[in-house]
């Protein structure tokens, strides 16, 4: 066997001697339903495959990249309506990271990358804080999120939980847990206030007043090949936001680009 030394789990003390990463990477997920044919941990498989092939990719590029043990829980309150839901506060998931971004930059890692693989956990507010309190660069990327400009190319229609883009992603990386003759179609009630049904108000859903299957969406036309499409197109542009981010240094400007060049004054001097 091979140690991946871009895993903290397999790489060793001698190795992180003799080279500290740059980046770091740390998923987080979510132990939740999704639908009645999808795996509890479908937050947790998806974003630690997601994690660990991106950092791979980047770390054979740059030697500087390293991903992080996965957190599996997530904020699920509005899921706990169904069976073994883990639901952690906010409050508690955002302390938990601090305490790992605190660390790293102990060892002088000083940019992190959060992928995040569920939609209720909300990491901008503890961002924020962060990088005023200490020297460190926090970036936040929903991974589900990073290809939807191509979204209608690949999958037939929109959903937003259990539907076609996470049941395609599941048969691609593992059909022996997707039981789609359990599945239901994903109906759900929508709002019946216009000012939430266009987005600019907005409220949390409770998914049991939704439907009894937890899902929004139809997984009916997911496919291994479309899954396999989307994970292709997310890792290659997550893969070089992370090279990217290796290779730049740190400098007053950072994360933004240096001021730009003044133009060049006309010859009467104005």
């Amino acid at each position: 066997m091979t140690i991946a030394e871009w895993d903290l789990t397999q790489t060793t003390l001698a190795r992180l001697q003799k080279r500290l990463p740059d980046v770091a990477v740390l998923p987080v997920g979510a132990t939740e339903a999704h639908n009645r044919h999808l795996p509890e941990g479908q937050d947790v498989l998806s974003t630690l495959h997601v994690a660990r092939r991106c950092t791979e990719a980047a770390w054979q590029v740059t030697r500087a990249v390293i991903c992080l043990p996965i957190i599996p829980y997530g904020v699920d309150c509005n899921l706990s309506a169904f069976p073994l839901t883990i639901h952690v506060s906010q409050a508690t998931l955002d302390a938990l990271v601090r305490d790992v971004v605190v660390s790293l930059y102990g060892h002088g890692v000083r940019k992190t990358v959060i992928l995040n693989g569920h939609g209720g956990n909300d990491f901008l507010p503890l961002v924020r804080q962060l990088q005023c309190d200490l020297p460190v660069h926090v970036f936040v990327c929903n991974w589900w999120a990073v290809g939807h400009d191509q979204y209608e190319r690949i999958f037939s229609a929109h959903d937003d939980h259990a539907g076609e883009q996470e049941t395609s992603v599941a048969l691609a990386l593992y059909p022996e847990l997707v039981e789609l003759e359990q599945a239901g179609l994903g109906h759900a009630r929508p709002f019946r206030f216009e000012a939430l049904r266009q987005g600019w108000v907005r409220t949390s859903r409770d998914f049991a007043r939704l439907n009894d299957h937890c899902a929004i969406g139809n997984p009916s036309q997911a496919t291994a090949e479309k899954g396999r499409m989307y994970l292709d197109l997310v890792c290659d542009r997550i893969t070089r936001f992370l090279i990217e981010l290796a290779q730049t240094p740190i400098d007053e400007h950072f994360p933004h680009a240096p001021d730009p060049v003044p133009p060049t004054q006309n010859r009467s001097g104005t």
